[in-house]
């Protein structure tokens, strides 16, 4: 198991790297520039001399390679940066944005990940039937629909139409966060959470359903309708684990496209997380803040593979357990 560890923790490793050379290339070739970017509406007004200040105060005029080097250095040291936008250190913008999104994603996962199972359930018991037809064109729409464009039809007619939910933000606005009870927060955080869950219930139904068709054809089945298991009770206790295990690894494995869905999201519903913050830094060219999110997003994706991993071999038995050896 160490051993395991150890090879595991060392691909990590290598994925980091590859992720940081990679991010890094991107922002220094993009078109954006940095200064107008942080500047912004007064950029005509800023002369060449404070221009060049700016210029020399972070760095830019040196070669792309030795940038890299010296935030690696930095980096090796526990030193992240400090971000141009937030104007704090990158671990502390990055420690309170991921709380903020942490609620939104939790809940967005929880409620993909269950009512996807269930729906792809009764998919796959049902099939070739009316529910199983509705339920997987249902799942094939919403695969093939855009985050935002859910996001704002939900706030179309939810937020707008209906009023039953607010506009934007992670609590009242005008009112101090720590005065905001969990009703208000759970009121702000609903309708983001429904955007993302319902983005990514998609994949889970259609993956579920195959399982419990593969399940249902097996001959273990067929031996236990042969003894006379019908209906709830064949379902529970022969179908449902064997397509849990596949489930819950696409689960545990979809933590990158939550984060992207967050992105999105976050814009939409103006929510001030770790995916808004992307965004920001991205259009500020804040080149400490994207590395350093490039850099968590990239662990949290490969710690969710690995339970993933594991928990797929826990449920399921015949999964194979020598890649941890």
């Amino acid at each position: 198991m160490l051993t395991a560890l150890a090879k595991r923790l060392g691909r990590l490793a290598l994925l980091l790297a590859a992720v940081a050379v990679a991010s890094f290339a991107l922002m220094v070739n993009s078109p954006v520039d940095p200064v107008a970017a942080y500047v912004g509406g007064d950029v005509a007004a800023l002369g060449p001399q404070q221009r060049a200040l700016i210029v020399e105060r972070w760095g830019l005029d040196d070669p792309a390679p030795q940038r890299f080097l010296t935030w690696l250095g930095n980096l090796v040291r526990g030193d992240f940066g400090h971000s141009l936008t937030f104007n704090r250190p990158v671990l502390e913008v990055i420690g309170d944005k991921f709380l903020t999104s942490l609620a939104l994603m939790a809940l967005a996962w929880l409620l993909s990940g269950l009512l996807g199972f269930a729906l792809g359930v009764v998919a796959g018991v049902r099939q070739g039937r009316a529910a199983d037809r509705v339920i997987t064109w249902w799942a094939y729409t919403l695969a093939s629909a855009p985050t935002f464009w859910v996001g704002l039809l939900l706030l179309y007619v939810f937020a707008v139409s209906l009023n039953w939910a607010p506009v934007c933000c992670a609590v009242p606005i005008g009112v101090p966060a720590a005065e905001v009870g969990p009703l208000d927060r759970l009121h702000h955080l609903a309708l983001p959470a429904i955007t993302l869950s319902v983005v990514g219930v998609a994949p889970v139904v259609l993956h579920t359903r195959q399982a419990v068709v593969a399940t249902m054809a097996s001959d273990h089945v067929a031996f236990a309708r042969a003894q006379g298991d019908r209906g709830l009770g064949l379902v529970l206790h022969r179908v449902v684990r064997n397509a849990a295990a596949p489930a819950l690894l696409l689960q545990f494995g979809s933590l990158g496209e939550l984060f992207g869905g967050s992105v999105l999201a976050e814009q939409v519903f103006s929510y001030p997380g770790l995916g808004a913050a992307t965004t920001t830094a991205a259009l500020g060219q804040d080149v400490p803040l994207l590395l350093g999110i490039a850099l968590f997003t990239t662990v949290l994706v490969y710690a969710g593979n690995a339970i993933g991993d594991r928990v797929h071999a826990v449920v399921d038995p015949r999964a194979d357990h020598r890649r941890w050896r």
